[in-house]
């Protein structure tokens, strides 16, 4: 007959009737490594351009329409003009960082192609160009597209870029190039040079050309901005203004 009573009692069970022991929980060292590992992430855009001298243009009904004829030759793609921007757009940028403010870029500009929205983003984001003022006239001027439509960064974009001098309410144009994005930049300088200097020729040899002359181009005021053009409707983006950003006309006040 086996002596149960004499075994020796499992310390670890417990006894009837009461609840088990916890168990102490496993923990690891809180000891931190003499070197943390880190994963870098980074992401280096470069955008660049180049601008002329600026062409004195005899004012005119036809002045404005031969803009486009300045890129026959050199463009790539289809000729888009894109106007000076509303004072309702007054505060457009490019920047994603600004959520109304680029909204509101979004709108004025989603009907263009992707060749110039990406030129716009190139020349507004370097202050190339100022839609307050600026008359501008892109083409795709060499490089590819990708699928989507959209330049290579290292495809260069631009075209001639006008607005009206405040002083004697003459035309005044440039050439403009501009490119960038993810990537090296490779010898798109060279290519940028040389293309700048082949819209100037093409402005120069224009029936309506002066001459060469410098830019000043107009500064806004802070303000609830300037006055709305009899002749084309057009809105003011700044209080200082003597000729419509627009039409050219001379802005008549009160």
């Amino acid at each position: 007959m086996p002596l149960d009573f004499l075994k020796r009692k499992n310390t670890a069970e417990p006894a009837a009737g009461q609840p088990a022991a916890p168990q102490p929980a496993m923990t690891g060292s809180s000891m931190l490594p003499e070197e943390v590992v880190a994963q870098d992430f980074q992401l280096k855009l470069y955008y660049a351009g180049k601008t002329s001298e600026g062409v004195r243009m005899q004012t005119g009904p036809k002045a404005m329409a031969e803009l486009p004829s300045m890129l026959i030759g050199l463009a790539k793609a289809e000729i888009e003009v894109v106007e000076p921007l509303p004072i309702e757009f007054s505060q457009a940028t490019p920047t994603i960082a600004r959520p109304s403010e680029a909204m509101q870029w979004l709108n004025a500009h989603h009907i263009h192609s992707p060749i110039t929205r990406h030129a716009l983003v190139v020349l507004e984001s370097i202050d190339a160009i100022d839609l307050a003022f600026d008359t501008f006239v892109c083409s795709l001027l060499d490089g590819e597209i990708d699928t989507s439509g959209y330049p290579e960064y290292n495809a260069i974009v631009g075209g001639v870029a006008s607005h009206w001098d405040e002083a004697t309410g003459d035309m005044i144009c440039r050439a403009v190039v501009g490119w960038g994005g993810r990537g090296v930049r490779g010898d798109t300088d060279r290519i940028g040079n040389k293309l700048l200097a082949s819209l100037l020729t093409n402005i120069l040899a224009n029936q309506h050309a002066v001459g060469l002359t410098a830019i000043e181009r107009p500064v806004p005021a802070a303000g609830r901005g300037g006055l709305v053009c009899a002749h084309c409707g057009f809105a003011s983006a700044h209080e200082r203004a003597f000729y419509c950003p627009k039409c050219g006309m001379r802005l008549l006040r009160g």
